[in-house]
């Protein structure tokens, strides 16, 4: 786990310590907060469906990932806990690379922090 991660997850618990779930529903005792949730938040900051969803940032968190950051796929695709094919195309492979995976977590954590603190963005190119 990111260590940025850790701390966020140190500061929630001063609000959802003592239940169940990290991200509660709100005024449902013991169930955790839709995606519905975190889409109806973004329609409140002004995103459309069509400029951001919650699972998007999954979707750009693999693309970053890949072509910015130069992580392996088949780590990003187990972190995202998709089915992963081996190299003779059988799908569901028993690795975990669960080191490397704390490695890219950290890579991840600190390119959005470089990101917050103003750090140079690098454009994609556009394809033709």
């Amino acid at each position: 786990m990111a260590t940025q991660a850790l701390e966020i997850l140190k500061e929630l618990h001063t609000v959802t310590g003592s239940g169940k779930y990290l991200f509660p529903a709100n005024g449902k005792p013991g169930q955790h907060m839709s995606e519905n949730t975190i889409n109806q938040a973004l329609r409140r900051m002004g995103y459309s469906s069509e400029d951001m969803t919650g699972h998007g940032f999954r979707a750009m968190a693999r693309t970053i990932l890949d072509e910015v950051l130069q992580v392996r796929p088949d780590f990003i695709e187990h972190q995202l806990a998709h089915a992963v094919r081996d190299p003779l195309g059988r799908a569901y492979n028993r690795t975990s690379h669960l080191e490397e995976r704390r490695k890219m977590m950290q890579k991840w954590a600190d390119y959005l922090d470089g990101l917050k603190a103003g750090a140079k963005v690098i454009p994609f190119k556009a394809q033709a």
